[in-house]
């Protein structure tokens, strides 16, 4: 019989400790609910305790998802996991991720407990998830592949035996090798009777050595009932298994695994463009599955192959991944219902006043660009979902440069009723425009990251910058698009000046409530 694959995404979590990575609470809504009619199982959404925008993070896609699981991560700690236990309390189908290091190494210098602590610990706390209401409890001993066999057999057993009803075997730092992994994931089906009854075995993947995809796959052939995933593979250091790689691994090679999951994945390819739009991390030209030169043949022998019969040199058929090459070109008169189809169709759906606004800024670039083409739509999406509706907004700018000039820059910036407006002069005429936001605001920021990239081709293509800015050791991103890049780049430095606040806010909010809580950051 056909074997199901419980596919757990941990894009929101994971991924999007990926540098470069985070996003605001309306993004993570479109990402989560467009996982969620991607037919991903179970959404990892964050880590509530760790920030007051990581809880808000939570609670918002826990209301907002309508078929997925929702998880929250805790450490073995009852404020995490009152934290995850708060964040879903209006979640329908909600569970907890509870994760505790295991391995020598993480026990003697990072947890500095013995080993009878850590499986008391374990205990403790799962029982303690237990008693808040969590009918779903997944158990991961952090640095597992790291870990000795007979400790962390009986830690696995001591979360089963407190409640736990998935175990996750992370490779936290991609230190494991295929047949190893897999060997371990055989062994421990086979220690443990309850996996093969009431509780699911899950594999958690790393790719710092580039084999966590083939880990992952040998995970699935040594029994596993679920593999973690992130798409696109972002994810701490150098990513964690891609969700297309699997999937699509399954599904071509069927006659191999014999197993199948309820990805839908004709709306792979255009929830992988939304993810790269919001997050401004592209992927490469050879990335397996997505990568632009997938479907891209230039020699002759293989072109005349795959003309002559597509599987030929194609294992996948574009269109399964929703890689559609008919692209339908809007303009300033499609209205606003062809406008939602389009959006729908690439697995994008906006809500109420987010769609009035993409629908202006729409009608707005038509009229610069004539034409507008798929390219432009991600880049709209990911400019409406990276509003800050009560932050800083651009009024208007102008600049001087030229080879004989003094290149510099006048700009006006609006918070509500306030306006504030700078002159300041620079190296160019963005460094000008970037020092006059600094006299707007009353603060400075030093740039640590600029790219420029082209929203699709020709003369009038919008120009899509992403930017790092280190505003006195707190350090955010910013992004945006426009067909002029001062322009582009003057409101992506907004954004991230209203990132900026925004974490400062949620501090500030934090110690008046007594919580003065630090940003925590961990990895399984």
């Amino acid at each position: 019989m056909t074997r199901k694959i419980v596919i757990f995404d941990t894009t929101l979590r994971d991924g999007e400790q990926s540098p470069g990575a985070s996003m605001i609470v309306e993004q993570k809504i479109e990402i989560a609910e467009a996982l969620d009619r991607l037919g991903v199982d179970r959404i990892e959404a964050g880590f509530p305790v760790s920030s007051p925008v990581q809880f808000n993070g939570v609670k918002s896609i826990g209301e907002a998802v309508k078929n997925a699981t929702v998880a929250g991560l805790a450490r073995c700690k009852k404020m995490d996991i009152d934290a995850v236990r708060d964040s879903l309390a209006n979640c329908p189908n909600r569970m907890i991720h509870i994760f505790i290091a295991t391995s020598p190494l993480h026990m003697k210098y990072k947890l500095q407990m013995s080993e009878d602590e850590v499986i008391e610990s374990i205990a403790k706390h799962i029982t303690y998830a237990r008693a808040q209401g969590f009918e779903e409890i997944e158990f991961s001993p952090e640095d597992a592949s790291r870990s000795e066999w007979d400790f962390l057999l009986r830690a696995l057993k001591a979360a089963v035996s407190a409640g736990a009803n998935t175990l996750n075997i992370p490779d936290t730092v991609g230190y494991a090798m295929p047949d190893e992994y897999g060997e371990l994931m055989a062994n421990i089906k086979k220690a443990i009777p309850e996996l093969s009854q009431r509780v699911k075995l899950s594999a958690h993947c790393h790719n710092d050595l580039g084999v966590a995809l083939a880990n992952s796959l040998a995970a699935v052939k040594a029994g596993a009932d679920q593999i973690e995933v992130t798409l696109n593979g972002i994810g701490e250091r150098a990513g964690n298994a891609a969700l297309e790689e699997l999937v699509m691994s399954l599904r071509v090679r069927k006659d191999i695994w014999n197993v199948e999951t309820n990805v839908r994945t004709e709306f792979l390819y255009p929830t992988s463009r939304l993810l790269q739009t919001i997050t401004g991390l592209l992927i490469p030209r050879n990335k397996p599955v997505f990568g632009d030169n997938v479907f891209s043949h230039e020699s002759g022998i293989h072109q005349h192959g795959v003309l002559k019969h597509r599987e030929t040199y194609e294992i996948m058929n574009p269109a399964h991944i929703g890689r559609n090459t008919q692209t339908l070109v809007m303009g300033r008169h499609s209205g606003k219902h062809a406008l939602k189809r389009k959006l729908k169709q690439y697995n994008i759906v906006l809500h109420g006043n987010q769609m009035d606004t993409f629908y202006q800024k729409f009608i707005a670039i038509a009229d610069k660009k004539k034409e507008v083409f798929d390219e432009d739509l991600f880049a709209l999406v990911s400019s409406v979902l990276g509003e800050f509706p009560t932050g800083w907004c651009l009024e208007t700018f102008q600049t001087w440069t030229g080879n004989r000039v003094i290149p510099s820059a006048t700009v006006q910036i609006r918070k509500g009723d306030e306006v504030r407006l700078g002159t300041q002069a620079g190296d160019g005429p963005i460094d000008a425009v970037f020092k006059s936001i600094d006299e707007c605001s009353g603060v400075s920021g030093r740039l640590a990251e600029f790219i420029i990239q082209a929203v699709g081709s020709g003369k009038d293509a919008q120009g899509q910058v992403k930017i790092q800015v280190d505003f006195d050791g707190i350090v955010t991103d910013g992004k945006a698009s426009s067909t002029d890049i001062i322009e582009a780049s003057a409101l992506a430095y907004i954004n991230a000046l209203n990132r900026m606040e925004m974490i400062c806010d949620g501090e500030k909010s934090s110690k008046s409530s007594g919580e003065n809580k630090k940003i925590v950051r961990q990895t399984v």
